[in-house]
């Protein structure tokens, strides 16, 4: 392949905005010659990563051809694993999903059968889409842990045993034949959510309160992961309203201890209330329990004490609240506002959002969808595939 096909991935990247663009266009806004904008087009057709679009565009003489990305040239197999339950996705490379599935997967049964079930699942989606594992450009896992990023894997997961050093992206690269990227749930989220939002939400902060509390930061349209990837872990921070209440990260006073779903749920047993878990505070919440009500609510002030310095800290554009416990509706994110907008700066707060999540229960296999999207389509990688072909 020649050295001005090897410039494809450049083009390819002008060309995911969904505007179908002639080869006169494209030299205008790149300054190359013809012949090589052609080479490069030719490059990224042999290998399906654009189609001519449905109509030649005529200014007057011979019509010319449009080129545009061809969302379906490959699919991208997504998974978010929970606590208690795991949600699995197809995606096209627009995200668009193409088949899903959701189930109890306790994480704690181990990697290997967690893994193991992921694989069956996948093949499982893929025939119901009619595609094989040849169609697949990557996989992205999201683990609800602390996960090494450039390793894929998890670092002393607190409610994940079996899971500590274990090679989550070697060991399913071996069985699906593809990339495999593996992040933080919330991370996962966060990228979701950033993509739903739009190229105008530049900062965005995304909280999860679920059975345990994390969040993803994304400033600069980019995730922000941190030295070792453990950015964001909020949930482990001391606020006063938990005291010496013992963590299950082994300390005592974290924000988690008494503002995550399952502290949450245990303290609703103690008072009679039936709740086993963070959905089952929900269901008490909707179901108009007075003390399930008062108890999301101050969740939501304790959260919003350690939100309202992160707002000073990082300044973000919008805050995004997911998780089981957003369920919950507005008593969770009014204790946050309540909080936040009394004790953080007026300048930080001037433009702030507060909200729910866009996509719902869809955020991870989005984000994780996103995580191998823009990996696969680096201009980078998409020169290495249209120059080993």
């Amino acid at each position: 392949m020649t050295t001005e096909a090897a410039g494809a991935g450049a083009l390819l990247a002008i060309l995911r905005d969904g505007r179908a663009r002639t080869r006169t266009e494209l030299m205008q806004l790149t300054g190359l010659a013809r012949s090589t904008v052609s080479q490069r087009l030719d490059a990224l057709l042999d290998r399906e990563w654009i189609t001519p679009a449905g109509d030649a565009i005529s200014s007057g003489g011979r019509p010319a051809v449009a080129f545009a990305f061809n969302g379906e040239a490959r699919l991208v197999l997504s998974a978010d694993l929970g606590a208690t339950h795991a949600r699995i996705a197809v995606t096209d490379l627009k995200t668009r999903v193409l088949a899903e599935h959701t189930q109890d997967m306790p994480i704690s049964q181990g990697p290997e059968h967690v893994l193991g079930w992921l694989v069956d699942a996948f093949g499982a989606l893929l025939d119901d889409c009619g595609r094989t594992l040849a169609d697949v450009c990557g996989a992205g896992i999201g683990l609800p842990g602390p996960v090494e990023h450039g390793t894929g894997r998890p670092v002393n997961p607190p409610i994940m045993p079996g899971w500590d050093g274990f090679d989550v992206s070697q060991w399913l690269r071996e069985r699906l034949g593809a990339p495999v990227l593996v992040d933080n749930d919330v991370n996962i989220m966060a990228l979701g959510e950033h993509w739903a939002a739009g190229d105008e939400c530049e900062h965005l902060l995304f909280v999860k309160v679920g059975t345990g509390i994390g969040s993803g930061i994304i400033t600069e349209h980019r995730l922000h992961r941190g030295a070792q990837g453990a950015a964001g872990d909020i949930g482990h921070i001391r606020v006063l309203s938990a005291g010496d209440q013992l963590c299950r990260c082994g300390n005592t006073g974290c924000l988690e201890a008494v503002a995550g779903g399952a502290a949450l749920a245990a303290r609703l047993r103690a008072l009679g209330e039936d709740a086993a878990d963070a959905r089952g505070v929900v269901q008490l919440v909707r179901s108009g329990s007075p003390l399930a009500v008062q108890l999301v609510r101050q969740t939501g002030r304790d959260i919003g004490e350690v939100l309202a310095s992160l707002v000073n800290f990082f300044n973000p554009g919008v805050i995004v609240v997911g998780g089981d416990l957003a369920d919950a509706g507005e008593h969770l994110l009014a204790g946050i506002r309540e909080v936040v907008y009394s004790r953080s700066l007026p300048l930080a707060t001037q433009h702030l959002t507060m909200r729910g999540r866009l996509l719902g229960d869809r955020a991870g296999v989005v984000g994780a969808a996103v995580m191998v999207i823009e990996d696969a389509l680096s201009p980078q990688a998409v020169d290495r595939s249209v120059t080993t072909g």
